[in-house]
């Protein structure tokens, strides 16, 4: 359970930070963050399998690339779910699809020894 915790926070920095890096993502508060990284947690739990098996052939041909496009499609479609938190446009939610795992990933390598 505290694992849990911890990556939701994780998640919650990096979302953050990222809103704070890239100008085409804005979020209000730290709050925010924390709803988001639930929000995206919950859809790419549920929504993100759904979305890569009926997409296999794409994520095939373009050897993974395409799950760029499933990353910045849920990161869109948490923006519309949580109030105080944006992305302009999807050029925007890739990167910020990207960055998010970049921080992420550092961030859970530090403090999941």
């Amino acid at each position: 359970m505290m694992h849990i915790l911890i990556q939701w926070l994780i998640n919650a920095c990096a979302i953050y930070a990222t809103a704070h890096i890239l100008d085409g993502i804005h979020i209000k508060s730290f709050g925010a963050a924390i709803l988001v990284a639930l929000v995206l947690g919950l859809v790419n739990a549920v929504v993100r399998p759904v979305l890569v098996f009926f997409s296999i052939p794409f994520i095939i041909v373009t050897l993974g690339l395409f799950l760029l496009v499933i990353n910045a499609f849920l990161l869109q479609f948490a923006a519309l779910l949580v109030n105080g938190f944006s992305v302009e446009n999807f050029g925007w939610a890739i990167a910020g699809s990207m960055v998010i795992s970049v921080i992420s990933w550092v961030l859970s390598s530090l403090f999941n020894n």
